[in-house]
């Protein structure tokens, strides 16, 4: 039965993380993939910290509150 190739390319299974996970490893060591993993953690807390910003100072331009309706 052929399968297209395209298909297979977007599943990424066990071994490929593990091997994913090697390369990280062999190329940063041990010793830097925690640092590496709270900096990753703090840029995502920041970037979620940001979109709740924008997002309540939106909610706060708002007469009452709530979120703007669309004028149909």
């Amino acid at each position: 039965m052929y399968t297209e190739p395209y298909v297979q390319v977007a599943m990424i299974g066990l071994p490929q993380i593990i091997f994913i996970l090697l390369v990280l490893l062999l190329l940063f060591g041990a010793k830097r993939i925690p640092d590496l993993m709270k900096g990753l953690g703090k840029g995502i807390k920041e970037y979620k910290k940001a979109v709740k910003g924008v997002e309540d100072e939106l909610l706060d331009d708002t007469p009452d509150g709530t979120e703007p309706k669309d004028k149909d």
